[in-house]
């Protein structure tokens, strides 16, 4: 693992995870092999952005970061994802359903 930098100089782990077990997520980016993932080549695609996938477990890096790994069902990748690469779908902010307006109820059906 060639540069690892601390990018931000918040300390999440100072409060609770921001995502739960089981919680459904959709990928904010889309995210490529590192090198960290077993049978797949360096630069490989593992998740599109859109990818609808569930929180399996929280655990940390760096002593500052929450990591979650995610399933995506359709590709059937487990991941580690930062919290600003995901967005939830089942806790969404009142001001967000709100502009979804009748399309919010579509969120639900939503499995991958």
């Amino acid at each position: 693992m060639g540069d690892i930098s601390r990018d931000s100089d918040v300390i999440e782990l100072e409060g609770p995870p921001q995502f739960d077990f089981g919680e459904r997520v959709v990928s904010r980016y889309k995210v490529r092999n590192d090198g960290t993932y077993p049978g797949k080549d360096v630069g490989e695609v593992l998740v599109n952005k859109g990818d609808v996938g569930y929180v399996t477990s929280v655990g940390t890096f760096l002593q500052q970061f929450y990591i979650y790994a995610v399933e995506f069902v359709a590709s059937g990748h487990r991941v580690g994802m930062r919290a600003r690469e995901i967005v939830s779908l089942d806790k969404l902010p009142p001001h967000v359903v709100e502009a979804l307006g009748d399309k919010a109820a579509l969120l639900a059906h939503i499995k991958e």
